[in-house]
């Protein structure tokens, strides 16, 4: 072997704005979806007459609603970030998909889009800190 095979680059460090921006970001959604959740699991009257119009049933709502609050904790801990937010954004695909199919103005339809997206580029932003281990295990 030569020299500069054994040789390896220093990791490079991320820039501490583009590390600030992803804190605040899991922090700002994290809240956003642990309380959505919560609403949810509380039975928020307007939920409740939701999930009721949509007929799946309440159990869906109280899954739904422990999913987001999960979600929401998930993104606080790095090495879950980016499952979690992958969780997240199929929950607001369905959400959109939901709303654009219900008898819901379309132009509802644009909020759990747009934060579909945005989920998507945090599990991009976050999927280096998920454990080499389930990266492996979900290529597989």
């Amino acid at each position: 072997m030569s020299q500069s095979t054994l040789v390896r680059e220093p990791a490079t460090t991320p820039h501490p704005l583009r590390t600030t921006g992803r804190w605040a970001l899991s922090i700002l959604f994290g809240a956003l979806f642990a309380y959505s959740g919560a609403v949810k699991l509380a039975g928020d009257p307007e939920q409740v007459e939701g999930f009721e119009e949509l007929g799946w049933g309440q159990w869906f709502r109280y899954f739904i609603g422990a999913a987001e609050v999960a979600g929401g904790i998930g993104l606080l801990i790095p090495a879950l970030a980016a499952l979690a937010a992958a969780g997240l954004a199929i929950i607001m695909t369905g959400a959109t998909f939901v709303h654009l199919l219900d008898e819901h103005p379309a132009y509802l339809a644009l909020i759990p889009a747009v934060l579909g997206v945005v989920l998507v580029l945090m599990v991009r932003a976050n999927w280096h800190r998920t454990p080499s281990a389930i990266r492996r295990a979900l290529r597989r």
